[in-house]
């Protein structure tokens, strides 16, 4: 034991883990956007903005999505127009297309991301797109992007299993996510979009990639916590040299194809686990609790995160 580590309970240290992680934090676009009820813009630019402050250097603020597919991101404009950019915060938007592009650009965004599909069904689902034709519709977005000095950032879904194909073949997802890495994007995340993984999957398909050449510095990790198995997976990607994970804090968001999906990692986990391994983040936890348990009680529900209900007030949110 050497620090106060989690909340003054001791650092114990694991061979074989990185000194330092990054955060990307999701909670304000793949979060909220799962919300039933619109969240008025004037409350996400308050999250943004403690999210900040909470220490999250990279909070993925929202999406340049048609509003008759993602009503709940119609304000993405709004929205980035009322933040006041922190120093050395980077705050990345998804976008669909070249018209999502064209309005990022609009808006002066530095950072863009896009989102892919491993399976054929989900590519055809979520953006009447095949497997193979989805590549001719994200290649000149990157393109664009890359000639306008944006960095352009990867999702790939549906790495470790599809509700409609069921197990997705580890060289199936590697031959996928390389193509998205060749466009020009900086960074590939990983997502286990509904939630079916465990830590042997994870460990190969990282062995896949790094197999065809495509090392951790180039990953991310993106876990749903279905089946409660997110931390678990996290931490194994982190011992095969992965340094940046995805997490949303207060666990905000789900997934509309896995009956019980319970939603993103929650970040204040993922820190609390972090802390405890003396694994440096640079985010509050502290803060960060107060940020979800504030915007709980906006959603009038109770945080998802178990370290939120753990540290909050016992009637953050309203009562289960």
């Amino acid at each position: 034991m050497t620090t106060a580590g989690s909340a003054g309970y001791g650092t114990y240290r694991l061979d074989g883990l990185p000194a330092r992680v990054t955060i990307h934090e999701v909670g304000p676009r793949d979060g909220l956007q799962n919300e039933a009820a619109i969240v008025p813009v004037e409350v996400k630019a308050e999250f943004v903005t403690r999210l900040a402050r909470a220490g999250l250097t990279r909070i993925e603020t929202t999406s340049f999505v048609h509003p008759k597919w993602v009503p709940q991101l119609a304000d993405a404009a709004e929205l980035l127009d009322r933040l006041e950019p922190a120093p050395g915060v980077r705050y990345p938007v998804l976008v669909p297309n070249e018209r999502g592009l064209d309005r990022a650009l609009e808006r002066g965004v530095a950072e863009i991301a896009i989102f892919g599909s491993a399976t054929e069904t989900f590519a055809r689902r979520n953006l009447n797109q095949g497997l193979e034709s989805q590549f001719a519709m994200f290649a000149p977005v990157v393109e664009r992007a890359l000639r306008h000095g944006l960095r352009v950032r990867a999702y790939l879904s549906m790495c470790f299993g599809d509700p409609w194909e069921g197990a997705v073949p580890v060289e199936q997802v590697v031959r996928a996510g390389a193509r998205l890495l060749d466009l020009g994007c900086f960074e590939l995340s990983l997502g286990d979009t509904i939630g079916v993984g465990t830590p042997g999957h994870v460990a190969e398909l990282l062995d896949g990639f790094a197999a065809a050449g495509v090392g951790p510095e180039r990953l991310a990790v993106h876990f749903h916590d279905t089946y409660g198995q997110a931390l678990a997976n996290t931490l194994t990607a982190l011992t095969k040299g992965v340094t940046v994970v995805d997490a949303s804090a207060g666990g905000l968001g789900g997934c509309p194809y896995a009956e019980s999906a319970t939603g993103n990692l929650a970040t204040e986990d993922l820190v609390w686990m972090l802390d405890g391994l003396g694994v440096e983040t640079g985010v509050d936890l502290t803060s960060l609790v107060e940020t979800s348990v504030w915007l709980a009680d906006r959603l009038g529900r109770p945080s998802a995160s178990r370290v939120v209900r753990a540290l909050g007030p016992a009637d953050a949110g309203g009562s289960d």
